[in-house]
């Protein structure tokens, strides 16, 4: 099952209609714009002259069958294709080092030999990751461009290939959205983007029931990830962590103040991104260091 690039949202939200229907477990294709929407053909063209009405497209939504408000929607990510092309942009007035700009501009950078050419001296090895990912949110439209709850522009470098996000479903069908691909992407995206580009991710999509979570998570081979935003970093890391005791709380035998003596010595707060309206924080914890415990996400 293959979802086109060119039927987008711009808004998760619950009344958006859903492009095609599947069931739990099966695999599907999301065909990707970057977050320009393909404006960018130059690097004469700068942000200010694109439509900013066709900024950071999400393909989809994609509607999961059977999956049920207060369910857990799990999104395993089997593969990640990028463009040839990738494309970054700078504005003066957005992003943390704003005021060492001296005027936009725009950057073209080639992908070959697994590689980000930023010039004849820097290329860089690719991280393929999804920047937008999420589902409807509960009662109201959110712009792709802003994260919660429900997921959307995290910009979060781990939910790449071999990952398995996953997301509380607030509507029926769940609705599943993404787009906004980087090939290359720092923790931060200080200046506003990273290497941004079109591409296509094929996922795997299955409903899990009896487990609840408030905001989305992280699985990889190697550890779990809280992933939560909010109006400050602060209030982005406060929450990322409480997910990570409750977590934890509801899988290991060790009383409250063990837990949080425990996150302390082995779990690490990260930032994703403090450029978008909602600043995105995550916290990880090793699944190594609690090999005793046969740590997994259902309980």
């Amino acid at each position: 099952m293959i979802i086109k690039s060119d039927t987008v949202v711009y808004n998760m939200s619950p009344d958006n209609e859903p492009v095609v229907e599947c069931n739990s477990g099966d695999e599907v294709i999301f065909k990707t714009e970057d977050c320009f929407g393909g404006q960018i053909k130059s690097e004469d063209m700068i942000l200010d002259s694109l439509d900013w009405d066709k900024i950071n497209p999400a393909t989809g939504p994609l509607k999961i069958k059977g999956a049920d408000i207060g369910d857990v929607l799990k999104v395993s990510i089997k593969k990640i294709n990028l463009d040839d092309t990738g494309a970054m942009t700078t504005i003066p007035e957005n992003g943390l080092l704003a005021k060492f700009l001296t005027g936009p501009e725009t950057k073209l950078i080639k992908i070959k030999d697994n590689r980000a050419i930023f010039n004849d001296k820097i290329k860089l090895p690719l991280n393929p990751m999804i920047g937008v990912i999420g589902v409807a949110p509960k009662d109201k439209d959110i712009p792709c461009g802003t994260p919660g709850a429900h997921g959307g522009n995290m910009d979060n470098k781990v939910i790449r290939e071999g990952t398995d996000v996953y997301f509380p479903v607030n509507v029926p069908g769940a609705l599943l959205a993404m787009g906004d691909l980087h090939a290359v992407m720092g923790d931060g995206e200080v200046v506003i983007c990273g290497v941004e580009i079109a591409g296509e991710v094929t996922v795997e999509v299955k409903i899990v029931k009896d487990v609840k979570i408030e905001n989305p998570m992280v699985e990889d081979d190697d550890a779990f990830y809280t992933v939560a935003s909010a109006s400050t970093v602060d209030k982005a890391v406060e929450k990322a962590s409480d997910d990570m005791f409750k977590f934890l709380e509801n899988r290991i035998s060790l009383s409250a103040n063990e837990i949080a003596m425990l996150m302390s010595l082995i779990c690490d707060v990260q930032i994703c991104q403090v450029v978008d309206p909602q600043k995105t924080a995550r916290m990880r914890i090793s699944k190594k260091s609690l090999n005793n415990f046969n740590l997994t996400f259902n309980k």
